[in-house]
């Protein structure tokens, strides 16, 4: 192309060399041409660009190549004609052989765009796939909707198109085109629009929606809900995957736990992974909802290694198919029952944990007034054998996944939580060992002990939203215990996040300001009967209509309202967003002790009611305890959530 800019610019501005063009003269004239401008433009890095996404900054550095390649062939020509006298030379074919090559080199990549990107490549693509691309209305900004028109257009395979743009934005211009796609939509008439494009057309296969689409506009729900009730697949845009010439947009399914209508909790990932990377992480209850998402986030955050501890084979196996293909080298299992001492010990023996995450717990509350004594092993005695394995194996970290269940509880469940709590921050308020090191009970120190108290995992095994869910699908009915009850919600992923960045934080704190009990922001409570309203919309179908809800009443041991902290306990504000420290009363570890010897000798003999109200004088003794040291110490001032 140079050499082609270099004859035009003769031919163009008339000129004749003293020399002929394919003498032996002017043909080491032109190969000393073409190696310099080879090297300058692999310098420039011109043959790096891929054509099809050449973009403003691409022609830019031909530009600015072009530029320099004149102006050194220019100065080549002056100090030449210093030894040689060279006629048909000047400044004029200089300018012209710029203002050639430029176009000459742009123009290729310029086409190739067009034909690619642009409306008759589209035509001839529609026509060889015949009529296999699948049409998609966007749902989000104006920026994010040029940036995926133009990925469509160039990722391979182009299996979707966008066929027009819904804006979330309210000033955005109505009927104009982005890279010709019409804005055929803006708030607040996105759903109206919606239904009449439905009943208009039958060639919409795809609504997606922008990063945050969900919590920018209220009409969320409602479009998914008209988009599901005529097949229309629905998506979220999360980002880019790929940018090579095989690119693709990262586009994922929208999840049921979108009706939670609250930002999602952000999450600090440069601070959770400086905590989490070159660690060696222990997950107890690996296998389940919590454990298994916890699983995932450490090995992502770079942890050393992660080992499982879970009861279930069949979860485990589960976990395998869960975790990415390559981080399976870093993940371990063992099953083992975590009440189960000697298997504890060897496992945290031999695998020697940075922290442990304790997230194995029996959870249904009507199952466990049933099931008592199985509760009470696992939830009670199973966190008392992990925290002092961990305590007399040196582990630096423990960490309770705990319930708000355990605020005033009247389930066994909240019960045995209760208790593990306790367990907990008796150990955290003992932990520090005396001047010679070690303690009378055998226990070594410098474990720190902290619990992390939340509400409803949306989505979680077991959770009300995989419940409805079910029941959804199989036509209903939709079973309500109470139109009065409400919960608190949470993601999986923020409450992973979260429980890390809790541990995180206890890390790096000590003294007055070190606490045993930390609990998540929430947000507020959620009524249970608009969760599966919404569900049930979200499903494509009318509740009471479609699919009747039935209010079935209280269950044992349920409440129709759960708290996130006592009359008794102190919510301290943190530096860290959505994260609260707890100031709660602390039982002395030898009266703990004291009750689970008690606690174990009735669960053998099947004595319920002495099993129950052993557990219940963990809550009176910590109100005691409470009540003695607000009588002797001044009442620190917290944040009430």
């Amino acid at each position: 192309m140079v050499l082609v800019a270099v004859a035009l610019s003769l031919v163009l501005s008339r000129s004749n060399l003293s020399f002929e063009a394919f003498s032996y003269e002017g043909l080491t004239t032109w190969a000393c041409i073409v190696v310099f401008s080879h090297l300058l433009f692999r310098y420039c890095g011109l043959y790096n660009t891929v054509w099809r996404f050449a973009s403003t900054p691409d022609f830019f550095n031909i530009l600015k190549s072009c530029a320099i390649l004149t102006v050194a062939l220019y100065c080549a020509s002056l100090a030449f004609r210093f030894f040689k006298p060279v006629t048909g030379i000047n400044e004029r074919q200089f300018i012209v052989f710029f203002l050639v090559s430029f176009t000459i080199i742009s123009a290729p990549r310029l086409f190739y765009r067009f034909f690619r990107d642009g409306a008759s490549w589209s035509i001839m693509k529609r026509a060889a796939d015949k009529g296999l691309t699948r049409q998609a209305l966007f749902v989000g900004s104006l920026g994010e909707a040029d940036l995926i028109i133009r990925f469509t257009r160039t990722a391979e395979p182009g299996d979707y198109s966008i066929a027009g743009i819904m804006a979330i934005e309210n000033d955005a211009p109505l009927r104009t085109r982005i890279q010709g796609v019409p804005v055929v939509a803006i708030r607040p008439r996105l759903t109206e629009f919606l239904e009449d494009y439905i009943r208009g057309t039958k060639s919409l296969d795809m609504l997606i929606f922008g990063n945050g689409a969900g919590r920018e506009i209220e009409e969320y729900a409602e479009l998914v809900r008209v988009a599901r009730h005529d097949g229309i697949a629905v998506l979220q845009f999360s980002g880019f995957s790929e940018l090579g010439q095989r690119g693709k947009l990262v586009l994922a399914a929208v999840e049921m736990e979108t009706i939670l209508r609250r930002p999602a909790v952000p999450s600090d990932i440069e601070r959770i992974g400086t905590f989490i990377r070159g660690k060696r992480v222990l997950v107890t209850g690996g296998a389940g909802s919590i454990g298994r998402t916890l699983v995932r986030r450490s090995l992502e955050l770079g942890a050393e290694a992660v080992l499982v501890a879970d009861l279930s084979e069949f979860g485990i196996f589960q976990l395998s198919q869960y975790i990415d293909g390559k981080d399976h080298h870093r993940l371990k299992a063992r099953i083992i029952d975590v009440a189960d001492r000697r298997q504890m010990t060897r496992a945290v023996s031999e695998f020697k944990p940075d922290i442990i995450f304790h997230a194995a717990a029996l959870k249904h509350v009507p199952l466990l007034e049933e099931n008592w004594d199985s509760a009470i092993q696992t939830n009670v005695f199973g966190t008392l054998v992990c925290a002092e394995v961990a305590a007399k194996c040196g582990v630096p970290q423990f960490v309770l996944v705990s319930s708000d269940k355990a605020v005033d509880p009247t389930s066994v469940l909240g019960m045995t939580k209760r208790a593990a709590e306790q367990i907990v921050s008796a150990l955290h308020e003992t932990h520090a060992a005396p001047p010679n090191g070690s303690r009378a009970d055998g226990l070594h120190s410098g474990t720190k002990f902290i619990a992390v108290r939340f509400g409803n995992v949306f989505g979680s095994n077991g959770s009300v939203a995989t419940i409805f869910q079910a029941q959804i699908e199989a036509g209903g009915p939709v079973t309500v215990t109470d139109q009065r009850m409400t919960r608190y919600f949470m993601t999986v992923a923020e409450a992973v996040d979260l429980v890390i960045m809790s541990a995180a934080d206890a890390a790096l704190r000590q003294g007055r300001d070190d606490y045993a009990v930390y609990m998540l922001d929430m947000g507020k409570p959620v009524p249970i009967v608009e969760v599966a309203e919404t569900m049930i919309r979200m499903a494509g179908k009318s509740p009471y209509t479609d699919i009747p809800i039935r209010f079935t009443g209280i269950r044992p041991g349920e409440k129709l309202h759960e708290r996130l902290n006592g009359d008794n306990e102190e919510v301290v504000e943190l530096s860290t967003s959505k994260i609260f420290g707890l100031r709660t009363d602390v039982i002395e570890w030898p009266r703990v002790k004291a009750a689970l010897t008690a606690l174990e000798t009735v669960v053998k003999n099947q004595d319920k009611v002495s099993a129950l109200a052993v557990l219940d004088g963990f809550h009176e003794a910590e109100k005691s305890a409470g009540d003695a040291y607000r009588q002797t110490s001044p009442k620190t001032v917290g944040h009430a959530g």
